[in-house]
């Protein structure tokens, strides 16, 4: 994958990302600013989004940790344990802000 379909589809994940919490009716936070995005859940926690050009990995910072995305072509997959991003995302939003999500979209 080249450095540009690599911002490209992180740009689309992260916008796609904030269209599904800017749609719900929910009192998170999002605040995208130069390939990063951040949520700011009710709670004070956050989680953090950020694209990693130089290893082309999406990087997802939650209370629980960091964790590093590689694309297979077709999704997000976690680089220790090939979660999806989908599935890391569910968990992560259903714990810190409480609310249920379908990020199969992403």
């Amino acid at each position: 994958m080249t450095e540009s379909e690599f911002m490209s589809r992180v740009d689309v994940t992260l916008e796609r990302i904030e269209a599904l919490l800017d749609d719900a009716e929910t009192d998170l936070d999002c605040e995208s600013n130069g390939g990063m995005l951040t949520v700011k859940c009710e709670n004070g926690s956050q989680i953090i989004f950020t694209r990693q050009p130089p290893v082309k990995q999406l990087w997802v910072a939650t209370r629980h940790g960091g964790f590093h995305f590689d694309h297979d072509g077709k999704q997000w997959l976690r680089d220790t344990d090939g979660a999806s991003l989908t599935e890391v995302l569910t968990a992560a939003f259903a714990e810190q802000a409480g609310e249920d999500f379908d990020f199969s979209d992403v």
